[in-house]
């Protein structure tokens, strides 16, 4: 295991790209969001590994071949790194809910085996997501959540005490408050 002090783990669809009704399933339905990129950057510049962590269920029902996926994930990559950022390693659970998996968020799987392969604490690290999902995997995981309103975010009741962003630049910019004001 490696020790890694300063993590974030982002969920995709809704916070780094679009989210599709049907999934992002080819690389031409993956757009990325307006300055997502250049948020990862910034967050790697601040010091800070970033993990993503993602249910893609559209892999599960067949409607996207994991060579596919993989593909879509080169693509962000690439666009990320052009703007000097990276994502060090992305998480996927490839269930449907039906499957009872451990990884399908809001279980906390996926959070769980980034834990174990990074070493952050887990109580210091930010989880940014989009949806009720995201939110209930960073607390079940003992992790602290944080929602912006690019995906989801918009879409029903907001949960008490989790700090809210217009959009991942927007938080990636607040972070090192955010750490403070722990």
């Amino acid at each position: 295991m490696n020790s890694v002090k300063h993590c974030v783990l982002l969920d995709r669809d809704g916070v780094i790209n679009r989210d599709l009704p049907g999934s992002v399933c080819s690389r031409t339905d993956f757009e990325m969001l307006p300055g997502a990129a250049q948020a990862i950057a910034e967050l790697n510049r601040k010091g800070y590994h970033v993990l993503v962590i993602t249910n893609q269920a559209c892999v599960g029902r067949g409607d996207l071949a994991e060579s596919e996926l993989t593909a879509i994930h080169e693509l962000m990559r690439r666009q990320v790194e052009r703007f000097g950022g990276r994502i060090d390693r992305i998480y996927v659970c490839p269930h449907v809910d039906e499957d009872d998996c451990d990884c399908r968020k809001p279980r906390p799987g996926l959070i769980e085996q980034a834990h174990e392969d990074f070493g952050f604490e887990c109580a210091a690290t930010w989880v940014v997501g989009d949806s009720d999902r995201d939110i209930e995997a960073a607390r079940r995981a003992g992790c602290r959540a944080a929602l912006v309103t690019t995906g989801k975010g918009l879409a029903g009741e907001r949960p008490a005490g989790i700090p809210e962003f217009e959009d991942l630049a927007h938080f990636a910019r607040e972070i090192e408050y955010l750490r403070e004001a722990r």
